[in-house]
């Protein structure tokens, strides 16, 4: 039994052992080269950096985001329900309730989202 742990162990102390050696030759290599502002500075495809950076976003932008994204998934899984919809109803009705419940589920949430305010910009 041990001798079928030879393998992974033996792969873990090579994953281990290489993630050292990688991160010893880039401290012993990266202290070698000469610090000066120049090649502190941030470089932007050969322009001087000036001014402020990104621009800062409300984080209202990132929570309607984030609910679009999960939304936009929810409708990849109803996909391949819909296309199999003739020969799941002809197996019976649970593929209906099935979905039905996971079309409830969103329904909750989005209520949910719209009496937390996720989705109202003004505030």
């Amino acid at each position: 039994m041990p001798d079928q742990y030879l393998p992974v162990l033996l792969q873990i102390i090579v994953a281990t052992g290489f993630a050292a050696v990688v991160l010893a030759a880039s401290v012993i290599f990266g202290r070698s080269a000469r610090r000066n502002p120049t090649k502190d500075s941030a470089y932007e495809c050969g322009m001087l950096a000036v001014g402020e950076g990104a621009p800062r976003f409300s984080v209202k932008f990132y929570l309607v985001a984030m609910l679009f994204v999960l939304f936009d998934i929810e409708v990849v899984f109803m996909y391949p329900w819909a296309v199999q919809f003739r020969d799941l109803i002809a197996d019976g009705p649970i593929a209906l309730a099935s979905m039905a419940g996971f079309a409830g589920v969103l329904v909750v949430a989005y209520v949910y989202a719209l009496k937390k305010g996720a989705l109202n910009w003004k505030s």
